[in-house]
């Protein structure tokens, strides 16, 4: 009987497409010895990959194997009241999970079998009275290939989730760095007119504005916010313009404006989910940026406007003079 340990139990590299790889580690249960026999003698007569088999009598030997070694796949003899390579199936999955590739040999044809391997969770099921050793290296391949590419999918996954989580983090952290800004300039503020060194342009411009914000100002704010998302600033800049205008109007101040912004654009990244948030705070800060210089030049411009230019006096004792 030809039978060789396993020299390694790590993955084989991954073969290019149309090629096997150079060996494979394969665990054969089979519930006779003869059919490890001619099972080992047919593998090792094909020397397009290497096999390294290894043999388990029934299905507790089997088991009892894969729970303290590592194998690239595993073949399973379907030798009905000797070996249910069903029920084997449904013990592996429960142990390993989806993790093992599973071939199932059998006597009958695939017809009979096929259907019933797959539900079960086999990748393949192989004819032994049709098939040929080339054939079932290449279900051997294919099936290691498979739960590879799994795996890999598995590892892609876990990663950009992960990514995501950070970056939803991030975005909380800054949001909350902002929100702590425009409370600290608030304090400051309040802290400024407590000891008279506020200076206002005048009665009407320094009222403060009481009460929330008007809820259409807010709604226009979220559209013209998810489009600025989606566009960026190009196409923009007269809509940003008129409601800057819109904001000097209503009165709005800078923190005012700081705070709809930051209150939409948590409701915004709050609705992305699973989609990334880095994309959605760099235009936003692009976007309130825009906007607080165009507010910034429109306050200028009603300082410029109310402020009356300098006139000279005369000096005293020089009235008459003049």
């Amino acid at each position: 009987m030809f039978s060789r340990a396993a020299e390694t139990t790590s993955s084989p590299p991954p073969a290019p497409w149309s090629y096997l790889p150079p060996q494979m580690s394969v665990l054969l249960v089979s519930g006779a010895s003869r059919t490890a026999v001619w099972m080992a003698e047919a593998l090792a007569a094909d020397k397009a990959c290497r096999i390294q088999l290894e043999q388990a009598h029934g299905m507790a030997d089997g088991l009892a194997r894969l729970r303290n070694e590592a194998f690239d796949a595993v073949l399973i003899g379907h030798e009905g009241e000797r070996l249910d390579a069903l029920e084997m199936l449904d013990a592996i999955h429960a142990g390993a999970g989806e993790q093992q590739a599973v071939v199932v040999l059998g006597e009958a044809s695939e017809e009979q079998m096929g259907a019933l391997c797959f539900e079960a969770g086999a990748d393949a099921y192989v004819c032994v009275n049709t098939t040929t050793t080339r054939t079932l290296l290449w279900q051997l391949a294919r099936a290691v290939e498979r739960h590879r590419l799994i795996a890999e999918n598995r590892r892609l996954e876990q990663s950009q989730q992960h990514r995501l989580r950070l970056e939803h983090d991030e975005a909380a952290r800054l949001l909350g760095q902002q929100r702590a800004l425009i409370g600290d300039l608030k304090q400051i503020q309040d802290r400024e007119h407590a000891v008279g060194k506020a200076v206002a342009m005048d009665d009407h411009l320094d009222a403060p504005l009481t009460g929330e914000l008007p809820d259409t100002l807010a709604a226009h704010y979220r559209e013209l916010l998810r489009a600025y998302v989606i566009m960026g600033t190009g196409n923009m800049g007269a809509e940003l313009a008129q409601l800057a205008e819109r904001l000097i109007l209503d009165r709005v101040s800078a923190q005012q404006t700081m705070r709809l912004h930051l209150s939409m654009l948590e409701e915004l990244v709050q609705g992305l989910g699973s989609r990334s948030a880095r994309h959605v705070i760099n235009r936003a800060d692009l976007l309130i940026l825009e906007v607080t210089l165009h507010l910034a030049d429109g306050y200028r411009r009603q300082l410029v406007g109310c402020t009356c230019a300098p006139r000279q006096l005369s000096l005293p004792g020089f009235q008459d003079a003049a």
